[in-house]
């Protein structure tokens, strides 16, 4: 029932464990062309969030998901289920910082961790940059429960960059679209309004920061935060623009996690 939960869908060949785990609004589809280039290495663990993709939404429970550790446990449940034991997550945006979550949950499960576009909070906070005010975020969140589709249609080609290409932000924007309103507006509550900073220096396991350039959700400053809290980080500024690298540069990410692991 867990595997069936999260809609987990397992290939390759390899006897080591890699674990995808997509974004805001996307589900396990957007990780395809990158986790593809290792099924011959790996064996590879693509999942659905639950309330994204094909999960079980009947098994949403809007307390159990009220923070980010409610998808860290389904994280875990889905290692536990696996055998997992030293493998690798790979989470993009808000699941680079449930997969952190998650190795803090059952220490063992994975050795390493790779961030695609993290970031720890999103709201400006003293001296910490986040990349939005709190007005900002309070803001986007009432345009996306008053016009779901419309926020879907608006902010996605924005978040996933690349005006030249306007076929990917096309496919963010019919991501966005399929995902139940309501869930969406409560994970975009949960995600931008987290604050999981503390949490960065506690990561123990081997841990790389995937930085794009002009990301406007996450952006630069973010990923060097990230990468100097995180003991032992390394960190790479990919030749890349926008939020989604591994829809607009796939080969990139995979060639920087493949060096990594």
């Amino acid at each position: 029932m867990i595997l069936n939960r999260n809609n987990v869908v397992i290939s390759g060949e390899g006897e080591r464990t890699i674990m995808f785990s997509h974004g805001f609004g996307c589900d396990q589809h957007m990780w395809g062309p990158v986790a593809r280039s290792f099924e011959r290495d790996f064996r590879v663990v693509l999942l659905d969030l639950v309330g994204a993709g094909r999960s079980d939404l009947t098994a949403y429970d809007s307390q159990k998901y009220a923070t980010l550790e409610g998808y860290a446990a389904d994280v875990v449940e889905i290692g536990e289920t696996l055998g997992l034991k030293g493998a690798v997550f790979v989470g993009h945006s808000v699941s680079a910082m449930i997969g952190g979550l998650a190795t803090l949950k059952a220490p063992g499960m994975f050795s390493d961790l790779v961030m695609v576009g993290p970031s720890p909070r999103y709201v400006d906070d003293g001296d910490y940059t986040g990349g939005f005010s709190k007005a900002q975020i309070e803001e986007l969140l009432e345009f996306l429960a008053d016009n779901h589709l419309g926020w879907s249609a608006a902010m996605a080609p924005a978040i996933m960059g690349n005006p030249d290409r306007p076929e990917l932000g096309e496919a963010l924007t019919n991501s966005f679209c399929a995902t139940d309103p309501e869930i969406a507006r409560q994970f975009a509550r949960r995600t931008f309004f987290a604050d999981n900073r503390a949490d960065l220096p506690r990561l123990k396991v081997r841990t790389l920061v995937l930085q794009c350039q002009e990301d406007i959700i996450a952006p630069e400053t973010v990923g060097e935060y990230v990468h100097a809290q995180v003991p032992g980080s390394e960190y790479v500024l990919l030749d890349a623009t926008g939020h989604c690298p591994n829809l607009s540069a796939p080969e990139k990410v995979a060639a920087a996690i493949r060096a990594f692991v």
